[in-house]
């Protein structure tokens, strides 16, 4: 699955795609529940995990604490985490991957002592960690940021209190939320992140045993318990892979099936579809993406959800290049995730990056094969994008950051007729 920083995609465009494409299991909830198992006295058996880099990098840290962790089927494992032991962390595992921030609230719940390094992950720019410190302090932690950039969090017991969460954050309104299941008393966190990915670790946790309300709106209540117990769970489906196929699918000649969606995940994706004029019928749990012609521009502003989610813009980067008119891309949330634009360029795009936050981009243009590098997960995505489009050859360096996100993306890709050769 996963390649090294020398992986590159040597993609030979052109070709039309049809077929059936089946989507994973959601990175950014799997993570979250692997997690949180932490927090269970019991084994927890979780379905729909997908096989990516950063689900095997928190697999890995929590075998490093001791837990028991074992694949019983193609997307199915088993996690027991009963004896786990906090003095085992591994740090340096820890320090590589930006998800594992969510290691620092079930950690402090259950051991009362954590020392956490700052975590890594893509280059996406600024993402400081102020918030989740700020949800975890009002809990009852105590926390020291030490010389060597980790972070001491200690704490005689979690206490039940109000938590009004100063932006929307996903990762901090998780930590907040697993903290919170086994401390003393009723929680209410304000301006709680609604993502369908925080809905799915509040509903395993409730699984287990925890008492979460709330859960898809901005205001979470929860009653803290003594303890919660293994149980069974599934991962949802990934909307962010459902919309990068969709572009896809909607710049191909044609038709592609997007197999296992959940269609109340998706209703911003498709209204923006629909204003840009991309053809889709949606039949239950598959979404059909048959060829489109004419393409309009648009005005995009990635938002909180159930905004337009930040993990697309980037898909819909290389979808405005093939539209008719100006298009503005605006995404408030992170600095520098327009550096894809730069790429896209190369490769003929007429394209302007205003400042870290936004970009207009004139279309129609053609692209041509080039050799880019993929800056990050949705940057390299949507570059595969660009070069299936694109006359000739693109080379895609740094292509393994993918796998960070997509499962086996080039070969589900060649199975719907794509010419990608992985080499690494």
């Amino acid at each position: 699955m996963a390649g090294n920083a020398d992986t590159r995609f040597v993609i030979r465009g052109g070709n039309p795609l049809d077929g059936d494409i089946r989507v994973g299991g959601m990175k950014n909830a799997a993570t979250p529940v692997i997690a949180a198992t932490l927090l269970v006295r019991g084994e927890c058996v979780i379905g729909n995990v997908p096989h990516l880099s950063d689900v095997e990098r928190m697999l890995d840290i929590l075998r490093s604490l001791g837990a028991k962790v074992k694949w019983t089927g193609d997307s199915e494992m088993s996690v027991d985490a009963s004896g786990a032991d906090i003095g085992s962390l591994d740090r340096k595992a820890v320090r590589a991957m930006r998800s594992s921030i969510l290691l620092m609230g079930p950690l402090l719940a259950r051991f009362h002592e954590v020392t956490i390094p700052e975590p890594g992950g893509c280059i996406i720019g600024n993402r400081p960690i102020d918030t989740h410190l700020y949800a975890l302090r009002s809990l009852g932690a105590d926390i020291v940021h030490n010389d060597d950039e980790t972070y001491t969090l200690t704490t005689s017991g979690l206490t039940g209190t109000t938590v009004i969460l100063p932006e929307f954050s996903v990762t901090a309104t998780e930590n907040a939320m697993m903290a919170a299941v086994l401390a003393s008393g009723t929680t209410i966190i304000k301006l709680a992140a609604a993502e369908p990915n925080v809905a799915c670790l509040g509903e395993f946790l409730n699984a287990a045993g925890a008492r979460i309300g709330g859960l898809g709106t901005h205001t979470l209540v929860i009653e803290g318990v003594s303890e919660l117990r293994g149980t069974s769970f599934q991962i949802i489906p990934d909307q962010i892979e459902v919309g990068t196929f969709a572009v896809l699918g909607g710049l191909t000649k044609g038709t592609i099936n997007i197999l296992g969606v959940r269609p109340d995940h998706l209703d911003i994706i498709l209204l923006t579809l629909d204003r840009i004029g991309v053809r889709y019928e949606l039949k239950g749990d598959v979404l059909v993406m048959p060829p489109s012609s004419q393409l309009n521009a648009f005005r995009l502003k990635a938002m909180p959800y159930p905004g337009f989610p930040t993990d697309l813009q980037a898909p819909f980067g290389v979808l405005a290049t093939q539209c008719q008119g100006t298009s503005l891309i605006h995404d408030p949330l992170y600095e520098g995730r327009l550096g894809y634009m730069n790429e896209l360029t190369k490769m003929g795009a007429n394209a302007t990056i205003c400042d870290p936050h936004r970009v207009v981009v004139t279309g129609p243009t053609p692209l041509y094969g080039k050799e880019i590098f993929g800056l990050d997960l949705r940057a390299g995505a949507t570059l595969v994008i660009a070069g299936l489009i694109a006359s000739g050859e693109t080379v895609l360096h740094n292509a393994s950051v993918i796998d960070r996100g997509y499962e086996r993306i080039d070969e589900r890709l060649v199975d719907l007729g794509a010419d990608i050769e992985r080499i690494d």
